[in-house]
């Protein structure tokens, strides 16, 4: 499995999707990058392959941070990988 997570601006939580395989995870990677490369504010929907029914709806203007990571028997007890962390205000 692979882990998608998005940082949003001007929001403390990390949004996350799964992806089998690591064709499909840099698939929807390279989908968030160009989404957020446009000047346009369009509307981006993931969908996750462990929980079919978890979709995630965002304004691609609104992503601040985008990261793929392999899920691995390293990760943390919540299940994800470390790399993104909290700012401190």
């Amino acid at each position: 499995m692979f882990i998608i997570d998005l940082i949003l601006r001007n929001a403390a939580a990390t949004l996350s999707v799964q992806k089998k395989t690591a064709a499909d995870a840099e698939a929807a990677y390279q989908q968030i990058v160009a989404a957020m490369q446009t000047t346009d504010r369009r509307l981006l929907e993931l969908t996750c392959d462990k929980d079919p029914g978890k979709k995630i709806s965002v304004m691609a203007a609104d992503i601040a941070a985008v990261q793929i990571a392999e899920k691995s028997s390293t990760a943390t007890s919540s299940g994800r990988p470390p790399g993104f962390f909290a700012l401190a205000e």
